[in-house]
């Protein structure tokens, strides 16, 4: 019986220590297998503008979890989160940025096959399924709490939205549920034009004379240019080679024999003057004799050379054929602004090298001609700096860390806990080669890159990055090498939140050492420009959304101010970096670039003025916000500032198209589509900006807002498109939200004042608008985006979904792109190209489906038409 009971009681413990141990340890096969999920419960929760959600975790694994071997991180679109109302078996609680984690309460436990829902709230609607939490990981612990292995979730659901509860932000939403139905409506205003009444050539250019005739270019066809216009030459026989497969001849000055048996093309300089403007101007002809192209300068000559490609019809880039024929024209062009810009942010998410030279041919198409290369963010330093690699070995990689103090960058919008994951964003920068590759890229199409680095605030990758350059040079002994670009205080117990949820990403503005890592890093770039045989003129310093709180617990700020009684206030600091700043960029013989704030001063209640201090100097401010200042850029153009105007309602690309949930994309600026691109008067903006984000009408926001005067319409310098890229991972997610977007970008940068952009009288400008804008949708379907399916092995652009009714049995449909077709099934199955084509109302029955496609084939998401 002894033995009976030892052998028993050793059982008892071998089980019991198995026990302990699987409770501690656990293994990536063990650990994939528990799951999770994530739903939007609602956003018309109290108080109003908050959502609730739930994480349901299911253990599938053999492990039990409890109150202290684990906890999930993820990222999420930055909301603060509320303090739950009743118990929770775990808790979500915000790190930093976009980072997030839950945490099991006290008495969580989780035994193998049982599953647990955890619901939090939070403040700010969450309708889009990108503002959903990604890029979840598991970090288990040991018994002592120390980090023990970390596992990504390999099996995660996102619930769909289908709910009024889950698509609309609250009471105060006053937008549509987007349906089949409401898109038929919207669509209702629009026809299908006939291809004799397309636009030839987007952006439009002042005048266009079309005859009868037509022109044939094959293998035989000469290209002569004069001296100075090789690149843009080149340029032209490589773009038709692709069209007809054939190096097209080529050769340096004029033809002396003006009566060629076969047709030339002819590339020349000369006095062109179009609408009064010379810059950039040209005249292309297409007769019997050939093309004629004449610039008042290169840039000129490649405009005009875009143009002539746009002219090739979309059959001579589905397949390469021997020849391709123009009909004959006579066009007259010159850009309305000279500055025409987008913006690329490669810091939230990286963008390879050669997606950014895909980016650069589409802007060089649409003649955009500056290029704002978005290079250091809080979440990644992308360019490699000569003496500083600390900036790209810690900067430009994002992993797990222990904390938000850690020397290294937090996990964010789904980078997962591993630098360099597979099929991840997150981490990666340009070698300065890679670097000086673009640049040369760009400036073969006559794209001006403008490179910026953001100082005061969204600077956490600089500032991590500088901490651990710092940590090792202390090691070393080296303590003055160590402080020499240091970029905190480290006494500084300031407490701020940053518009992106950060505490921690500004710099500590009174230390010499931010002045010289900042001198450092752009001498270093304009080395980069000197490689590619350039002078870098102009340097953006970003300058935007410094929180309020920042510095007021700063040892080495108060002193500054003691030393500087004249600050006064803390909200002044900024505007005295910025003071400091600029005589180190002007010695180097730069414009300086910044967003709105490096020229505006802030009141005790919370309002931004125009800082008279910096008119007159090279200052140019970017206008993004006329959401919450809606005359803010007529102020500061008013003001004698010359100004960019990136108005948020128009022009940032990275705002969804819809407020449908699987439109990716923010919307906190509104929902901005290609209409939104073209619509918009520079001089005149308060008739082009219709409604706030909520759907709200904006004219009574405009009473007693201050207008531009014409005298400073010349203080307008150009346009900008943004594309931020916090919800935009890779290429195909970044070219859905360039395209078709940037072809009413171009139309607003490039094209003459538009007709209706001074018309007072509401409906007759809405009338203009209409039928102005279906010309130029019709023109997109018909014309544009098909050969973006052709063009460097195709482009990934957004198909609109059709609108569509049943009544009656009748079934109704339509597209916001007058062109494209729309194919249907009714036997519940996904449309195909070879699915019935719909060209009339038709007798329907079952469940209705239908996509648009374009005549490349490409088709969009697909629409389901409810009978009513």
């Amino acid at each position: 019986m002894k033995k009976i009971f030892q052998y028993q009681l050793f059982v008892m413990i071998v089980m019991l220590l198995a026990s302990c141990g699987k409770s501690g340890e656990i293994s990536k096969e063990q650990a994939e297998k528990i799951g999770v999920s994530w739903k939007l419960v609602s956003n018309f929760i109290e108080p109003d503008g908050s959502f609730e959600a739930k994480f349901t975790i299911r253990n599938g694994s053999d492990i039990t979890l409890d109150a202290t071997n684990w906890k999930l991180f993820f990222n999420m679109s930055p909301r603060p989160i509320q303090s739950n109302k009743t118990p929770q078996p775990a808790n979500v609680e915000h790190i930093n940025g976009d980072w997030y984690r839950m945490v099991a309460s006290k008495d969580f436990k989780l035994s193998p096959g049982d599953s647990v829902t955890v619901t939090y709230t939070g403040t700010e609607g969450v309708i889009k399924e990108t503002d959903a939490p990604l890029g979840l990981y598991f970090v288990f612990y040991d018994n002592e709490g120390k980090e023990k292995d970390i596992v990504q979730v390999a099996d995660y659901t996102i619930e769909p939205f289908t709910e009024k509860e889950q698509i609309l932000r609250g009471k105060r939403d006053l937008l549509a549920v987007p349906t089949a139905a409401t898109r038929y409506e919207h669509n209702l205003a629009f026809t299908t034009l006939g291809a004799d009444q397309l636009l030839k050539v987007i952006p439009s250019p002042v005048k266009v004379t079309s005859s009868a005739g037509t022109l044939t270019l094959s293998g035989e066809t000469q290209v002569f240019y004069q001296e100075g216009l090789e690149n843009e030459a080149k340029f032209l026989i490589g773009k038709l080679k692709a069209l007809t497969g054939t190096d097209l001849p080529i050769q340096a000055g004029l033809p002396k024999n003006t009566s060629a048996s076969a047709p030339v093309i002819v590339l020349k300089t000369g006095a062109v003057n179009v609408n009064g403007i010379s810059k950039e101007a040209y005249k292309l002809g297409v007769d019997a004799a050939g093309v004629t192209i004449t610039g008042s300068d290169p840039a000129g000559v490649f405009y005009a050379v875009q143009s002539l490609l746009q002219l090739a019809p979309v059959e001579s880039y589905q397949k390469v054929q021997p020849s391709v024929v123009l009909g004959y024209v006579q066009i007259e062009d010159a850009p309305r602004f000279h500055f025409r810009s987008m913006h690329l942010d490669v810091g939230r998410n990286f963008q390879t090298k050669e997606t950014v030279k895909r980016v650069l041919d589409l802007l060089a198409s649409y003649k955009v001609n500056h290029f704002l290369f978005y290079t250091a963010e809080d979440e990644g330093w992308r360019v490699e700096i000569d003496g500083l690699p600390e900036l790209t070995e810690v900067g430009a990689q994002r992993q797990h860390t222990s904390g938000m103090n850690a020397p290294a960058i937090h996990p964010a919008y789904g980078s997962g806990p591993k630098a360099y994951d597979k099929d991840k964003f997150g981490s990666g920068f340009y070698t300065k080669a890679d670097f000086v590759e673009i640049l040369k890229y760009a400036k073969e199409r006559h794209i001006k890159v403008i490179p910026e680095v953001n100082f005061p605030g969204h600077a956490m990758a600089a500032i991590k990055s500088m901490e651990a350059r710092y940590e090792r040079l202390m090691k070393e002994g080296k303590e003055k090498e160590a402080n020499e670009y240091r970029l905190i205080d480290p006494a500084d117990k300031s407490v701020y939140l940053s518009a992106q949820a950060y505490k921690n990403n500004v710099v500590d503005i009174s230390r010499e050492s931010t002045y010289h890592f900042y001198e450092k890093v752009v001498d270093e770039f304009a080395k980069m420009y000197k490689q590619a045989g350039l002078t870098m003129d102009i340097f953006h310093t970003g300058g935007d959304e410094v929180a309020e709180g920042v510095w007021t617990k700063s040892p080495n700020v108060a002193k500054l101010m003691q030393e500087h009684p004249e600050i006064k206030e803390y909200r002044n600091l900024q505007t005295y970096f910025f003071r400091q700043l600029l005589p180190r960029l002007e010695k180097r013989n730069l414009k300086v670039h910044g967003w709105e704030e490096v020229a505006l001063t802030k009141t005790a209640q919370g309002a931004y003025l125009a800082n008279p201090e910096f008119v007159g100097r090279p200052v140019v401010p970017y206008i993004w916000n006329n959401v919450y200042d809606v005359d803010l850029g007529n102020r500061m153009a008013n003001a004698g500032y010359q100004v960019v105007l990136c108005n948020v309602t128009n022009f940032y690309f990275d705002m969804s198209y819809s407020n449908d949930p699987k439109d990716p994309g923010l919307y906190w600026g509104g929902f901005v589509d290609t209409w939104d691109n073209w619509a918009f008067a520079p001089f005149n903006m308060f008739k082009t900006t219709e409604v706030n984000a909520m759907g709200k009408p904006m004219k009574e926001e405009f009473i007693g807002k201050e207008a531009l005067k014409p005298a400073a319409r010349k203080n307008v310098l150009g346009i900008e498109a943004q594309l931020w890229c916090e919800t935009v991972k890779g290429r195909d997610m970044m070219e859905f939200q360039i395209l078709p977007k940037l072809l009413g970008f171009s139309e607003s940068a490039w094209a003459a004042e538009r007709k209706w952009e001074f018309v007072d009288d509401d409906a007759a400008r809405r009338k203009m608008m209409l039928e102005g804008w279906n010309v130029f949708a019709n023109t997109i379907a018909q014309k544009a985006l098909p050969k973006w399916s052709y063009i460097n092995g195709g482009y990934n652009y957004r198909v609109p979904m059709p609108g569509a009714i049943v009544e009656n049995g009748v079934l109704k449909a339509n597209v916001e792109l007058p062109g494209l077709m729309i194919r249907y099934t009714t036997d519940g199955s996904e449309p195909t190209a070879k699915s019935p084509l719909y060209d009339a109302p038709a007798k329907v029955s079952g469940t209705v489906k239908l996509k648009s496609f374009d005549v490349a084939g490409k088709s969009s998401r697909t629409a389901v038409a409810v009978v009513r």
